[in-house]
C-alpha cells in the first residue's frame, strides 16, 4: 500500500495466538442491527414503493442485497425511543385503515404503511435474520405486552392470533427475543420511571409473558449510557426486582470526537472509545455477578449491547424539527456521514464486543439504514456503502461461528485526555470454523505506523496469510452519493507468513482497522 511506505516512523506490538486459551464462542446474535421508526430508516430506507428498485411489496431490492452483503443477524424494532410512544395495533391490518400519529421521540408523523407484517416480510426476503421485538413500556405496560405477546406467537384460536391469521400471517411470527422498553432510565424517554418503579414493572410483564410463552429471551433496560448519572445504582436496582425472570441487561453507547478548548477535536481519545465501552462492559458484567451472588441465584444473566455506534448526537444532523406545525414524515434525521477515522473506531468497538463474548451474547448496531448506519439510500436514487460498512461486513464473515481466543497482547501506550494511558494496538482472534485463524486489529496512533507481529498457532495446518486494510492518509474521507467509494478495503500487501515458527508480520498504517486472516 502507497501509504504505508509513505510512513517511516514506525512502533512495534506483539499477539501471541492460543488455542489453549478461549474466551468463548462467538454468538450470532452479536452482529445484529436495529430498524427504527426514525427519520428514514423505514421509509425512503428499506420501504420505498416509488422506487424503481422496489419489489412488489415496496422493498428496494438494492437495499436487500447491502444488508445481505453487510451480514446483520438479529434486528431489533421497532425502536428506541419510538416504541415508548408507539401503538403495535396501528401497524397490522389493512394499510388503508391504519391511522397516522404523532411522534413524540423525533417530533415526526408516522403513517403506519410499516409494521409488524411489514418488517417480517422484510426479515424473510433478506433471510437468515431474527426479529428482535420490542414492547412499550413508556406510555403502556403489561395487558398491551401480553395482546402482542399473543397476537405474535400463539397458533391460533384466540381473538388476537386469530386477528393476525385475518391479517395474512397463519403461523406465528415466532419471535423469541423481546426488549421490555427502551432507555428507561432517560429523563429524555417518553414515559421515564426511576429505576425502582422501572424494576417492578419489567418483573411484572417478564412474569405476564412467560405465562403465554414460556421461552421466550427477554432483555431488560440497563443504562443508556456509561456516563448516566444514574449508572451503576441502576442497574443494581433493577436487577434486584428483575433477575431471575430476564435472560439479558442491556447497554447502549455512542462515541464522537468532541471538541477541545482550542476548536479542535480530541482525536486521541476518540480514537481509544473502545477503552470506555470495554470498561462499561465489565461494570455491568460486575453488577451481574454481585446480584446473582446475593440472590444465590443460579440463573444466568447475560449482556445485550443493543444500541452502539459513532453517534454525533449533538450536531446539525441530528436535531429534531420543532414547532407545533411541524410534524415531517421520515425527515432526514441522524444522517451521520462517516469518515475514515470512524470507521477505524468503529472495528475498534467491534474487536471489543468479540473481546467480551464470554457476557456479551446479542448485540445491536444502530442503525441499519440512512440514520447512523452503515448503509445510505436516496430516494428515487442508488444506495451505497459508508466507512463503517467494510469494518462489520469482514467481521461478520470472519467471526461468524467462531470460538474467540484470549488476547495476549504486548503493545505500546499513548496518553489521552479522556481515558489516560491506553494501548496503542487493540487486538482480537477468532478460530474459524474452518480451522483458520482470523485477527482483527487496530492501530490508534495518529502519527506512527505499527509493526505488527502474530504468533499463530503452530499446528502446521497454516499455510498462508491475507491482509485487508481500512486507512487513508485524509482522516476526514468519507463515501458521498457523489463518491460512493472514496474510502474501502485495501489488499495490505506488508502481510508476510513464516510457516516455520508460524508467525505473521504486517504493517498496520497510523489510525487503521485490520483484517488478517490466517488458513
Amino acid at each position: 500500500m502507497a501509504e504505508q511506505q509513505s510512513n517511516t516512523a514506525s512502533d512495534s506490538s506483539r499477539l501471541i495466538v492460543d488455542d489453549a486459551f478461549e474466551v468463548a464462542p462467538v454468538n450470532d446474535r452479536l452482529f445484529g442491527s436495529f430498524v427504527e421508526h426514525l427519520g428514514r430508516c423505514v421509509y425512503d430506507g428499506i420501504y420505498e414503493p416509488s422506487h424503481p428498485e422496489a419489489d412488489e411489496d415496496g422493498f428496494r431490492k438494492d437495499v436487500i442485497e447491502l444488508v445481505r452483503e453487510l451480514g446483520a443477524t438479529t434486528i431489533r424494532y421497532p425502536g428506541g425511543n419510538f416504541v415508548s410512544g408507539y401503538r403495535w395495533e396501528d401497524g397490522v391490518g389493512p394499510k388503508e385503515s391504519r391511522p397516522r400519529r404523532l411522534d413524540l421521540a423525533w417530533h415526526s408523523t408516522e403513517t403506519n404503511q410499516f409494521g409488524l407484517h411489514e418488517m417480517s416480510q422484510w426479515l424473510d426476503k433478506v433471510g437468515g435474520n431474527e426479529l428482535m421485538e420490542a414492547v412499550n413500556l413508556g406510555t403502556r405496560g403489561l395487558e398491551e405486552a401480553l395482546d402482542l405477546l399473543e397476537y405474535a406467537n400463539v397458533p391460533s384460536g384466540t381473538k388476537l392470533s386469530d386477528e393476525r391469521r385475518a391479517n395474512g400471517k397463519e403461523n406465528p411470527f415466532g419471535i423469541k427475543m423481546w426488549c421490555l422498553g427502551n432507555e428507561m432510565d432517560g429523563p429524555w424517554q417518553t414515559g421515564h420511571k426511576s429505576a425502582e418503579d422501572y424494576g417492578t414493572l419489567a418483573a411484572s410483564v417478564a412474569a405476564g409473558m412467560r405465562m403465554i410463552d414460556p421461552d421466550v429471551e427477554l432483555v431488560v433496560c440497563g443504562s443508556s449510557s456509561h456516563m448516566m448519572d444514574t449508572f451503576g445504582k441502576w442497574e443494581e436496582t433493577v436487577l434486584e426486582k428483575a433477575y431471575d425472570s430476564v435472560d439479558f441487561i442491556s447497554c447502549h453507547a455512542y462515541y464522537h470526537p468532541e471538541f477541545q478548548a482550542d476548536g479542535t477535536r480530541d482525536m486521541a481519545s476518540f480514537l481509544a472509545s473502545g477503552v470506555d465501552m470495554d470498561g462499561f462492559i465489565k461494570d455491568v458484567a460486575a453488577a451481574i455477578d454481585a446480584t446473582k451472588a446475593r440472590l444465590k441465584s443460579d440463573h444466568n444473566v447475560f449482556i445485550s449491547f443493543d444500541e452502539w455506534n459513532v453517534w454525533y448526537i449533538d450536531e446539525e444532523p441530528s436535531k429534531n424539527p420543532e414547532g407545533i406545525g411541524n410534524w415531517p414524515v421520515a425527515p432526514r434525521l441522524l444522517e451521520d456521514s462517516y469518515t475514515a477515522a470512524d470507521a477505524v473506531v468503529f472495528g475498534d468497538l467491534m474487536i471489543t464486543l468479540l473481546k467480551n463474548a464470554d457476557r456479551v451474547h446479542a448485540a445491536s448496531l444502530a442503525q441499519l439504514v440512512n440514520v447512523i448506519a452503515p448503509i445510505m439510500t436516496e430516494p428515487g436514487g442508488p444506495a451505497w456503502r459508508q466507512t463503517t460498512f467494510y469494518p462489520f461486513s469482514m467481521t461478520a464473515r470472519y467471526a461468524k461461528n467462531g470460538t474467540v481466543l484470549e488476547p495476549k497482547l504486548t503493545s505500546n501506550t499513548y496518553a489521552t485526555a479522556k481515558y489516560g494511558e491506553v494501548p496503542v494496538v487493540n487486538s482480537v482472534a477468532v478460530r474459524g470454523a474452518d480451522g483458520s485463524v482470523t485477527i482483527f486489529v487496530v492501530n490508534r496512533s495518529l502519527e506512527l505506523s505499527n509493526d505488527f507481529e502474530i504468533q499463530v498457532p503452530d499446528d502446521g495446518n497454516f499455510t498462508e496469510a491475507t491482509a485487508q486494510t481500512l486507512h487513508e492518509e485524509d482522516l476526514l474521507a468519507r463515501n458521498t452519493l457523489e463518491n460512493q467509494d472514496r474510502v474501502i478495503l485495501h489488499t495490505n500487501d506488508s502481510v508476510t507468513f513464516s510457516a516455520d515458527d508460524a508467525i505473521v508480520h504486517v504493517t498496520l498504517p497510523p489510525v487503521s482497522w485490520t483484517a488478517v486472516h490466517v488458513r
